[in-house]
């Protein structure tokens, strides 16, 4: 049985336009399970603990931002962190997609979630020949929001009849901590586009290049291969 894998992640909320809070994200990582991943997987909990974070459920957001458990860490530390993450993401043999939208135009959470419905149907829609080479396309999300929820289940389910979905526990799956990934790299994309970069992800970065060339070009090129 072929079957293909998406793990599902969000960034922001479904509350008013804020300066801090401008985007909503929905980020997918697509991965074809006859494809072997574990030497990628294996080469990155050795590196996760090699920087003193065995078994770590990488965050990528609050390790560029100094929050939660990382606030105690150094600056040096947590860019290796993430550049440990972004060699086992470039490795991978995924495809990303990610679906946006800027809040600031949006009248209500309604509108939100249509237009991000418009944008996840168009996206299967017009790959729908990709997901009906499977025998069986498995979403798995951590039913966080539960607007994002009800999204996926429809959306998918009126244009396939071949899926199923799995809640996931994020320290469970290292696919689910890339699409985590994927939305922080999405942010800073979009941000850049506006040059509304903070001080704190400048800092982390370093300046603008940086940011481009290793990290948001691996994060287009993973998201080149598909409409």
């Amino acid at each position: 049985m072929k079957e293909l894998s998406i793990f599902v992640d969000e960034s922001g909320d479904f509350g008013d336009y804020a300066e801090h809070s401008s985007y909503y994200i929905i980020s997918l990582v697509l991965h074809d399970q006859t494809i072997d991943i574990r030497h990628d997987v294996d080469w990155l909990e050795t590196r996760l603990a090699e920087l003193g974070y065995p078994n770590h459920c990488m965050h990528s957001g609050p390790v560029i931002r100094n929050e939660q458990e990382y606030r105690k860490d150094t600056i040096e530390n947590r860019r290796k962190l993430l550049k440990a993450f972004m060699v086992f993401f470039r490795k991978l043999d995924i495809t990303c997609k990610t679906i946006a939208i800027e809040k600031k135009h949006i009248q209500d959470p309604l509108e939100a979630v249509a237009r991000l419905a418009k944008q996840l149907s168009s996206f299967i829609r017009e790959n729908y020949a990709f997901f009906m080479g499977f025998d069986v396309v498995k979403v798995y999300y951590d039913n966080g929001q539960v607007e994002v929820t009800k999204l996926l289940s429809s959306v998918f389910v009126s244009f396939l009849e071949n899926v199923e979905f799995r809640r996931v526990f994020p320290s469970d799956y290292r696919l689910f901590q890339a699409a985590d990934l994927v939305c922080s790299l999405k942010l800073l994309d979009l941000k850049k586009g506006k040059n509304e970069l903070t001080r704190t992800e400048m800092l982390f970065f370093e300046d603008e290049r940086t940011l481009q060339k290793k990290y948001l070009k691996p994060f287009y090129d993973k998201c080149s291969s598909m409409k």
